[in-house]
């Protein structure tokens, strides 16, 4: 609608109308209005023709504006001759108007003595409006804000979740980010972990059980009593007069390997799509640490394949252990040896080729061998084994490194003697708990250096002494000093009076204090004869299963 039409109809309207911008200034004004008031007329400032306050003129003026529908109002002028003119007015936004400020339209109609309770019931009725649009506005606000906090509290938990299964190896740690960081992801009481150890571990013998793994965080479905045909399936169950219960498959590459058992009390609802959404990260999760389990355990006995059985040495207590690293799910390069050299004299070695893998297994087989071979010519000086063995290693395997250690215990003279091509220093520990590092004969590893010079120290052990040989990854932990390794492997060394050599290996791979080892640890234990050992015979050979890593330990038969 264009002014000039606007006008013409306004004309033929028997009531005062007008057009005025939002600061007050006339656009337009029939002929009624300026009967009433001279001044009602275009160009006018309807603000300063006005008796009441400019502010509350202008407030109404705002709710005009807002208003697609007319709302009631009251307006005072004065006329030409300084009488006061009372009108009702019902203003409204001129959506029709094209100009470049909006407009108000108001239609007015004059008031007398008698129309007062209108005008009042009029402005408490626009005043409640305004007071239920103030509270709709302020609650809508809030249920924003409110929704706003919860999203962002939601995805904060479910970044913890999602960080906590990233960084979890095992079924174990799995299972307790679960237990940390999903209630809080799903809103709910507690979170359960139900798996089927034997889809994820596929290299379980029937004879294994995963309970001394699994302990109280997670349930093997697979050690449980057969219950009803179909597994694990999504939906609530009763759990109790103010708990529910719901669970959700985990499945991943279209395998069942459990569920999560949510249980919510009174009013804690879960949403499908997000229940879904984190059963299938715990799913990949649980996917993932299954084959590094599966992986684990057959690079373990593919390395316990390689390892030697040691022979059975009368008056001699032996004992050889290994156990994988935390971070290793590959087979590596540690080994152990004894070889009787005659009636009175035997030798010893351990030795750690570098790298994880099934080259560096094959690699330390044929070193093993190599040095066997070597020590049944000239085993009784450790210094030639040593130079033998890095010409060996330097022509066959020249891209490859290895460390190693050799010693040759006489039993008629009781001296022990020993070379070290880059391998840490054994550890000889006395009856009464006493200790000192054979530090001495310390020359290159074995391969990298042609015509390396290696040389022999000795020492004299007396009967019931232990020598105790080790890898590296014994004492070597992230981000620490090799000395403090060694200073804590001394010192459990203090506690280890009366042990057998069995027993020695158990307390160094499994009880040293906080105890996580990245690395592969073969250790070899040797106690020298007393009249009390020459008596017995060695225990048969055993393997063992224990935390946190599973450690395979061999004894002479």
């Amino acid at each position: 609608m264009s002014l000039g039409l606007f006008q013409a109809i306004a004309r033929l309207l028997p009531n005062p109308v007008l057009l005025c911008t939002a600061e007050g200034r006339i656009l337009a004004a029939n002929p009624a209005a300026t009967r009433f008031v001279t001044h009602l007329r275009a160009g006018a400032d309807l603000f300063h023709l006005a008796a009441e306050d400019s502010a509350l003129l202008r407030l109404h003026m705002d709710h005009w504006l807002r208003s697609g529908d007319p709302l009631p109002g009251s307006l005072t002028v004065r006329d030409s001759d300084g009488h006061l003119v009372r009108f009702r007015c019902h203003g409204a936004r001129a959506t029709w108007w094209d100009g470049r400020q909006p407009a108000v339209q108001l239609h007015m109609t004059r008031l007398d003595h008698t129309d007062q309770f209108v005008v009042l019931s009029q402005q408490v009725t626009a005043l409640n409006r305004e007071i239920a649009f103030r509270r709709a506005t302020e609650a809508e606000r809030e249920r924003l804000l409110a929704a706003e906090k919860s999203g962002r509290l939601r995805l904060q938990h479910l970044y913890q979740l999602t960080a906590a299964l990233a960084s979890a190896a095992t079924l174990a740690e799995v299972a307790h980010a679960v237990q940390e960081t999903a209630p809080a992801a799903l809103n709910a009481t507690s979170v359960d972990l139900q798996l089927h150890s034997r889809r994820l571990i596929p290299s379980l013998e029937p004879a294994d059980t995963l309970f001394a793994l699994a302990g109280d965080t997670w349930t093997d479905l697979d050690e449980r009593v057969p219950g009803p045909p179909g597994g694990a399936t999504e939906g609530a169950e009763a759990a109790g007069p103010d708990v529910t219960a719901v669970r959700a498959a985990l499945e991943a590459d279209s395998v069942n390997l459990g569920s999560l058992l949510v249980r919510h009390g009174p009013g804690e609802g879960l949403e499908a799509e997000h229940l879904r959404a984190v059963a299938q990260q715990v799913a990949q999760a649980v996917r993932r640490a299954g084959l590094y389990e599966h992986e684990h355990r057959v690079a373990e006995r593919l390395q316990l394949s390689l390892l030697p059985r040691l022979p059975a040495i009368p008056g001699f207590d032996l004992a050889g252990c290994y156990a994988a690293g935390t971070d290793q799910v590959k087979v590596g390069g540690d080994w152990y040896d004894v070889h009787p050299l005659d009636d009175d004299q035997i030798g010893l070695t351990i030795g750690d080729v570098a790298g994880h893998g099934l080259a560096e297994a094959a690699v330390m087989a044929q070193i093993s061998a190599a040095l066997r071979g070597i020590a049944m010519r000239c085993g009784q000086h450790p210094a030639e084994v040593l130079r033998e063995l890095n010409e060996f290693v330097g022509r066959y395997h020249p891209e490859r490194m290895a460390t190693a250690c050799y010693l040759v215990f006489n039993r008629r003279t009781h001296l022990l003697r020993y070379a070290r091509a880059g391998h840490p220093p054994p550890l000889l520990i006395s009856a009464d708990g006493t200790s000192r590092y054979l530090d001495q004969a310390l020359a290159p590893p074995v391969g990298p250096m042609e015509g390396a010079r290696y040389f022999d120290a000795a020492v004299n052990v007396q009967r019931g002494d232990t020598v105790l040989l080790y890898t590296d990854g014994l004492i070597e932990r992230r981000g620490e000093n090799l000395d403090i390794g060694l200073g804590r492997l001394r010192a459990l060394a203090h506690t280890a009076v009366g042990l057998t050599a069995t027993e020695l290996c158990d307390l160094f791979l499994n009880h040293q204090p906080g105890a996580e080892f990245p690395d592969d640890r073969a250790l070899l234990a040797v106690s020298f004869p007393t009249p009390e050992v020459s008596a017995a015979r060695p225990v048969a050979g055993h393997r063992t299963t224990l935390t946190p890593a599973r450690t395979l330990s061999l004894q002479p038969p």
